[in-house]
């Protein structure tokens, strides 16, 4: 390509001078340039940012100098992108040498874990989700790309910064205490490329490795399932004990390689031999061969140097109408089809003496104390696991195409089953309510379908249904630990408890029929129920048309309110614009509320109802509709943007105790158009049912791959109680680990998926977003 070769010469002029270019980028004007603080003793550019022609630009990513004082040392530093539209990484330039580091890693991300001038990484690299693009490692050949294929960074969904991480391994080179300058170059352009690169990420997680086993297999497998990827390089990563890792395409039952290696060689990116093209129905899989020799403990999988790891990157490129930017596998769907995997999978390669990777520190310091490694920064392999985390559509689920009417509300029964809230035949508009608030539609009777249906969470099959001839325009849905139903209906102004076994009617009512109304025996459109699983304290968002959350006993008595109608742009705590949604922490006796036109959520002592804390985050937009707690996560779907707007309906996980997100998600099939309702259970699984496109999802993580994982390897989990039953939490897991923090499982991410989608139009209701929002009346009881 002439652009690499005009970055080729750029580069070699800026290593023999330390003069950068002083023109400014012309097509990135409105961006400062700015100097960086190099030490003299740096070769390379002082200027980031390197023009080459009208549409391609050089990034120069280095350490500002330098001197790291302690082996095994983690520095990292953040670049942005210096432009908000799209572009593409065509080209990768190491700029180290083996003499000072050990190895590279680039990120990308939108909220680098600093912006200081570099930091230490025990800090983190990036708050959001990150994506390795690039990895070097001593004596690695670089990173190729094929001609018209490029990392997609900017825009709407590309990362905006880079985040550099650089392991200074033995220092004995810094005994003059000289700067480094170590990084990479990267060559940009801002051409639209017909082909995207991404990455695919296998990875075991239940493997153990005995003690003194002189071999030991680990075997990863998954189904495709998605548009064809054309694979150009791979990369293997174990620590140790590991002999060889090999990768693999099996179609019609032939094995065809993606790449075999020893991950006692420089751990960087290398190209397949041979092209290879993975289809939908095809299954990749991989198997490292370990020795337990010379260890007198077995050895599980976990971050630590004394651990072990087994991971196969593999990076590919897709058609870029079809591009997926990351993918994983933690599964082994097909262990029988090992049995007929090439007999070159199981021959460890030589490695000679001087090209040995060292893990985690080097051999000079195994025979010491291992108390100090506790301390130093995250390693790499924190950093990896650090994306592992990632919500994906449940592709085989059938339950997508239930089609029943405007999805109000989904909740999991203490048998987990999905229960679905629907309105059948009825739809909210900009004409179903009159400026007070009240119904008129009332003549169309209610809905004369069973509103209330069980889902098998498995094959969608519905394995129960009720509510018919009950409800106007049903709302919210929450079970209880009994399973007894409680649902609201903004027409009827009220609040419903239902045995889902009883033919009997409700087993309570709260609220007056068709009457709006603010004091302590009405509700206003009331939008959600939940009920504490310790006391059956019952707790109500109320609404629509009042701003407040009212506390019931469990009898349906009312205890206390609180909650006011915001104004202004920055609204306080307690303060409220919707409260659309509730979310129960039980074992932090929290309340957590989606306040929709705030665009956040606010959590609340449910004993004393003080204020603990807010999550706001740009990417929700102006709006969160729906938040589903377990096990430490915490769950969302935000609304539509607004005209001009540019935050994407999406789904958002995020760490409770740190409200960061830690991933985002959409479906592949069909696509978000008002997702009204989440929830979530402890194995992983979150479903979202949408209003607009009357749909229901499955989303399955990668998390909950792992728990199944560990289980079978015999690992006693920790069992955390929140909104649904126990699960097992596999950060905690690693954290209770020697030398591991927990820091990478609080933040545990992947790029989201981006297919191209066949939408399919639901209704096209105004439903709530034109309701009108006058003050609200007061009613007498």
């Amino acid at each position: 390509m002439a652009g690499v070769r005009s970055l080729l010469v750029l580069l070699l002029v800026f290593q023999s001078s330390c003069l950068g270019f002083r023109s400014p980028l012309s097509v990135f004007k409105r961006f400062k340039e700015t100097t960086r603080p190099f030490s003299d003793e740096c070769l390379g550019t002082t200027r980031p940012v390197i023009p080459i022609d009208s549409s391609d630009f050089a990034l120069d990513i280095r350490m500002p100098g330098v001197t790291p004082t302690q082996s095994d040392t983690y520095f990292c530093m953040s670049m942005r992108l210096p432009t908000d539209e799209e572009a593409f990484v065509i080209d990768f330039k190491p700029r180290a040498s083996m003499d000072t580091v050990h190895h590279m890693l680039l990120f990308g991300c939108n909220m680098p874990s600093s912006t200081g001038s570099y930091w230490y990484c025990d800090e983190g690299t990036c708050i959001d989700k990150a994506n390795i693009l690039y990895a070097w490692a001593r004596n690695a050949p670089p990173t190729r790309l094929p001609e018209g294929v490029g990392f997609r960074v900017g825009g709407e969904t590309g990362s905006k910064y880079f985040v550099l991480q650089v392991h200074y391994g033995d220092i004995s080179a810094f005994r003059d205490n000289h700067k480094d300058c170590s990084g990479v170059s990267l060559h940009l352009t801002r051409l639209p490329q017909p082909l995207i690169a991404g990455m695919y990420l296998m990875m075991s997680v239940d493997t153990v490795i005995p003690a003194g086993e002189k071999v030991v297999n680990s075997d990863i497998s998954c189904h495709y399932k998605k548009y064809p990827m054309h694979v150009f390089a791979y990369r293997v990563h174990t620590h140790h004990l590991g002999q060889v890792v090999s990768g693999y395409r099996v179609r019609n039952e032939q094995w065809t390689l993606i790449g075999r290696q020893s991950p006692q060689l420089p751990q960087a990116f290398y190209p397949v031999e041979h092209p290879v093209d993975v289809s939908f129905g095809d299954i990749l899989a991989a198997r490292c061969v370990f020795t337990g020799e010379g260890r007198t403990e077995d050895t599980h999988i976990g971050g630590t140097s004394s651990d072990e790891m087994c991971n196969l990157y593999i990076m590919y490129y897709m058609e870029a109408k079809h591009a997926v930017s990351f993918m994983t596998c933690t599964q082994n769907v097909a262990p029988d089809m090992f049995r007929t995997i090439p007999p070159e999978a199981n021959i460890p390669i030589p490695v000679k003496s001087d090209m040995v990777m060292m893990h985690g520190h080097h051999k000079e310091t195994e025979s010491k104390d291992k108390t100090p490694l506790l301390q130093q920064p995250k390693r790499e392999e924190e950093e990896v696991l650090e994306q592992d985390f990632h919500v994906e559509e449940a592709l085989d689920w059938p339950g997508v195409y239930l089609l029943p009417g405007q999805v109000s509300a989904v909740a999991l029964d203490p048998k987990n089953n999905l229960v679905i809230f629907h309105r059948g035949d009825h739809i909210w508009d900009g004409n179903s309510f009159d400026s007070k608030f009240v119904y008129q539609q009332r003549g169309l009777g209610p809905i004369e379908e069973d509103t209330i249906l069980v889902i098998d969470p498995n094959n969608a099959t519905v394995l129960q249904s009720s509510g018919k001839n009950l409800f106007y325009l049903p709302h919210g849905l929450s079970v209880d630990n009994d399973g007894n139903y409680w649902v609201t209906d903004v027409a009827l102004h009220q609040v419903f408890k239902l045995d889902p076994n009883s033919k009997e009617g409700p087993l309570l009512i709260l609220g007056r029929s068709m009457q709006p109304g603010s004091d302590q025996n009405h509700f206003c459109q009331p939008t959600d129920v939940a009920v504490d699983p310790d006391t059956g304290t019952i707790f109500v968002s109320d609404g629509y048309c009042n701003s407040r959350i009212m506390q019931f006993s469990p009898s349906g008595n009312f205890i206390t309110q609180w909650g006011e109608e915001s104004s202004g742009r920055n609204p306080k705590p307690g303060q409220f614009s919707i409260p659309h949604s509730l979310a129960l922490v039980p074992h932090l006796d929290q309340l957590c509320v989606a306040d929709r036109e705030n665009g956040r959520i606010q959590c609340f002592k449910t004993d004393t109802k003080e204020f603990v804390q807010e999550i706001k985050h740009a990417s929700f937009g102006r709006n969160v509709f729906a938040i589903s707690y377990v096990s430490g996560l915490l769950f969302a779907v935000n609304g539509k943007p607004y005209f001009g707007d540019q935050e994407p309906v999406q789904g958002f996980v995020m760490n409770f105790s740190s409200g960061e997100i830690i991933d985002t998600f959409k479906p592949v099939r069909k696509h978000f158009d008002m997702p009204h309702d989440i929830t979530a259970s402890a194995d992983g699984t979150v479903y979202v049912g949408d209003a607009h496109a009357n749909t229901v999802w499955k989303f399955t993580s990668a998390e909950k791959m792992e728990h199944r994982s560990v289980k079978k390897a015999g690992i006693e989990a920790q069992e955390i109680k929140g909104k649904g039953s126990g699960g097992l939490n596999l950060g905690n897991f690693f954290a209770s680990r020697k030398g591991y923090s927990r820091k990478g499982f609080d933040r545990l991410s992947t790029e989201g998926s981006d297919h191209e989608k066949d939408e399919e139009d639901g209704s096209e209701s105004e439903e709530e977003y034109s309701a009108p929002l006058p003050a609200p009346t007061t009613s007498s009881s």
